[in-house]
């Protein structure tokens, strides 16, 4: 394991190489954040928050790409060059503590040796930055999955020698599914590991294909298509048996899950009704009920409203969420208070999405 010591010696200036981004627009955040620090409190206690849906992106990989900083995506003024505060100081006013950070892919139909580069590059960058503020950031691998024996190795690699606490990756690869058996070098790595993976919609997935229906008013696309991307994902991980194979998966879905959860009935009734249309996938049969994979799944709470919230406690269960928030793309600011909010919840389990959830997943201290 490289130590914080050894990245602080060996990478002056850790932070000017890395930029954060949103869903569909980069932002940035300079080193120390100002003003006062909420702390966030459950029944007099202090409860240690975590968002797991925050995303960042490193100028130097997005050059090897053939992309740069600039535009009405990569916005100039989001660079952590000259911004890292602006994120701390986000952080602050909303009472997160600490943020795990991603990196949504756009590298799957690179080529070997180019994508190992670009993921080699940003996970340095990411442990850097995570040494640089190890109280406020962990952050997920990055991996080349359309390589399935190289992401397999980054993944290990990220884990072992850099201290990242998972896997962020696609809801498809390059339009494939990420349950097809190809990828199977890369589930058998993440669950020996015992690591997290966390799914985020791509854009090249249901929001291209339905690009046509998503025109006209309404950010559809996004508002529509990037849910029902991670719907489509966690079906086929559910239908095609490869949470079958894997039991011993840990996975977190952004976006509340997509669509899945708050439609999960139809889910059980469809194999029933057509079994005809059910014959099994690459490993038979599955073993469950749809719905009991979706009580071992995790799920972020971008629901944006106490009632959603409280479904989705309904469906999976408390134990099953964690914050998430989308910085910097600016869908909320309020996911701290949206669990406050929650109706019908114990202190426990505010306590445990708040934070305690995602810090015993990803090892973080409480």
């Amino acid at each position: 394991m490289t130590t914080r010591r050894d990245f602080l010696q060996t990478t002056a200036g850790a932070l000017a190489g890395i930029a954060f981004v949103g869903c569909d627009v980069l932002a940035a955040a300079p080193a120390r954040a100002q003003g006062r620090r909420r702390e966030v409190v459950v029944n007099g206690k202090r409860a240690k928050t975590v968002d797991v849906h925050a995303h960042c992106a490193v100028p130097e990989a997005l050059a090897l790409m053939g992309l740069k900083i600039g535009g009405s995506q990569l916005r100039p003024d989001l660079d952590t060059a000259t911004q890292v505060a602006v994120r701390l100081q986000a952080m602050d006013e909303q009472g997160i503590d600490v943020e795990a950070l991603s990196i949504n892919p756009n590298w799957y139909k690179a080529e070997r040796d180019l994508a190992k580069q670009v993921c080699a590059i940003q996970n340095a960058k990411l442990a850097e930055t995570c040494a640089a503020h190890p109280d406020r950031f962990v952050a997920f691998a990055t991996v080349a999955l359309q390589h399935p024996d190289l992401a397999a190795e980054q993944l290990e690699e990220g884990v072992k020698k850099y201290g990242l606490r998972g896997a962020g990756i696609g809801g498809n690869v390059a339009g494939e599914e990420i349950s097809d058996p190809k990828f199977h070098p890369f589930w058998a790595k993440a669950e020996q590991l015992g690591v997290v993976v966390f799914i985020h919609p791509q854009g090249d997935g249901a929001p291209a294909q339905l690009g046509q229906r998503f025109k006209g008013n309404g950010y559809l696309n996004n508002v529509i298509g990037n849910p029902l991307e991670t719907t489509i994902a966690l079906s086929h991980l559910i239908f095609e048996g490869t949470l079958d194979k894997f039991p011993g998966l840990k996975i977190c879905a952004a976006h509340a899950g997509g669509f899945l959860p708050s439609y999960s009935g139809r889910s059980d009734f469809g194999c029933p009704t057509r079994p005809d249309l059910c014959p099994g996938g690459t490993h038979g049969p599955i073993k469950k009920k749809p719905t009991d994979y979706m009580k071992q799944l995790y799920y972020d709470t971008m629901v944006f409203n106490p009632e959603g919230v409280r479904h989705l406690v309904a469906e999976v269960g408390a134990s099953q969420l964690v914050v998430g928030t989308d910085f910097p793309y600016p869908w909320t600011k309020a996911a701290v208070d949206l669990i406050l909010q929650t109706p019908g919840l114990s202190d426990a389990d505010k306590a445990a999405i708040l934070g305690g959830n995602a810090a015993r997943l990803l090892g973080i201290k409480a």
